[in-house]
């Protein structure tokens, strides 16, 4: 049964109907005509009617007391993030690795679920550990009901708890934090596996107030504050996109400095016989090719550089060997007087 309005000259009539069928057709037949609507409206006959129904309906019921602040509000709590999410950090190994971790060490809390809580709210809604607390009040997340602002510190000064100093020129610290990545590395690695080609990339975080006493420098800043020391971290990556691992140093450390000891430290904690750095030109000074190309074994790289200023380019690239040609587009001259002048090149195989 249902409720339906049907039209009388300039009037509107509620009527209760239900639907029959007759043979393989379905009418629908009225049960009742309770008068003009907007009279029912009016008179709140039809608010009474509604009400006195739903004293037959249990879930309305709890709804309409509710409203009526005859019982306590209750929390709405999202279970999506933890579905998804749970689901993938137990099956990339994480979970496992850092309960492996934990063995030797004795917390009051679940460490591991305060990682977890940390890392679902910087993938839903970033910000700082004492937002993702306030974050978790709106979520249905298994294990992290008992957690405070106090245990989300502590989990992060586990995770840069160090282990030992390494060598400069970057100062970067072993801590827990490595610890995990070589296992998660470990556990995808089978007897053919060999990672050759290395995405590697920087940025700079800032810290605000008080923020960065240890790790926290004066650089570069990308996001155009001078004013606020920051850090510089990397991240590599396979060929896949998958991570590998990732490193922080002071803020006014230079990119061109980190490339050597990175690689240097990937050999050692991946085992990796072979490694080709890709990265812009700028990135990377004369002096640090010369160390990748005098190492042991060299470093294969490939960078970008500007085709005529490079005296290497001009000879292999731009000589008999390869095609290239210059194109002028039509522009307006009213606009533009000076034409952007395009550089196509089709390279051939150097190596014949």
């Amino acid at each position: 049964m249902f409720f339906r309005t049907k039209p009388a000259g300039s009037y509107r009539y509620l009527q209760i109907v239900h639907s029959v069928r007759e043979g393989k057709k379905v009418r629908q037949q009225v049960i009742a005509t309770l008068g003009r609507l907007d009279l029912l409206e009016a008179s709140g006959q039809l608010e009474r009617l509604m009400r006195s129904g739903l004293r037959h309906c249990q879930s309305f019921a709890v709804i309409d007391a509710h409203a009526a602040g005859e019982i306590q509000p209750v929390a709405i709590r999202r279970i999506g993030p933890d579905l998804v999410f749970a689901r993938l950090w137990k099956e990339s190994g994480i979970q496992e690795v850092l309960r492996s971790v934990l063995k030797a060490r004795q917390y009051e809390f679940d460490l591991e679920r305060a990682i977890y809580l940390t890392v679902l709210h910087r993938l839903f809604a970033s910000g700082s550990d004492r937002a993702a607390e306030r974050w978790r009040e709106d979520y249905l997340i298994p294990g992290t009901e008992g957690l405070e602002l106090h245990h989300l510190y502590r989990a992060m000064a586990f995770l840069g708890d160090s282990i030992e100093q390494l060598e400069k020129p970057t100062g970067a610290l072993r801590c827990n934090k490595d610890l995990i990545e070589e296992a998660l590395f470990e556990r995808r690695r089978d007897l053919f596996t060999e990672v050759e080609l290395v995405f590697f990339d920087t940025t700079s975080l800032y810290f605000e107030g008080r923020g960065g006493e240890s790790i926290g420098q004066r650089g570069h800043n990308k996001d155009h504050r001078p004013d606020l020391k920051q850090m510089v971290v990397g991240m590599a990556v396979d060929v896949e996109g998958r991570p590998i691992c990732c490193e922080m140093w002071p803020g006014n450390t230079a990119d061109v400095t980190t490339f050597l000891p990175i690689v240097k430290r990937m050999r050692e904690r991946f085992r990796i016989r072979e490694i080709t750095v890709v990265a812009d030109r700028g990135m990377v000074s004369q002096a640090t090719l010369d160390a990748f190309e005098n190492s042991d074994p060299p470093v294969r790289y490939i960078v970008g550089v500007r085709m005529r200023r490079q005296k290497e380019v001009s000879l292999s690239v731009l000589g008999s060997r390869a095609h290239w040609f210059e194109s002028v587009p039509e522009r307006s001259k009213a606009k533009d007087p000076a034409p952007l002048k395009i550089k196509e090149v089709w390279v051939e195989d150097l190596a014949m």
